[in-house]
């Protein structure tokens, strides 16, 4: 799936969801270092999990972050399944 993020320094977020499962994240634009990082650690986690983990995180006096917006894609994801 790939989805377009708002308000955060990256584009858009790219992801598959295997057996519930989420692999090959790949964020566009932002902090590379950063969002490497995320992609490596929530790599083979459960989509739940990661909604639960990452949502609500926020950056600086935004109301979303990079992994907040992966959140927001997985419970797009989630409602389109």
């Amino acid at each position: 799936m790939l989805y377009k993020t708002q308000g955060v320094c990256s584009s858009e977020i790219e992801f598959n969801v295997v057996d519930g499962k989420l692999n090959g994240v790949t964020y566009y634009g932002g902090c590379h270092g950063n969002l490497q990082g995320i992609s490596r650690l929530v790599e083979g986690m459960e989509v739940q999990e990661v909604i639960s983990k990452l949502g609500g995180i926020r950056c600086g006096s935004k109301d979303t972050s990079c992994p907040d917006q992966l959140a927001r894609a997985l419970k797009q994801y989630l409602a389109r399944s």
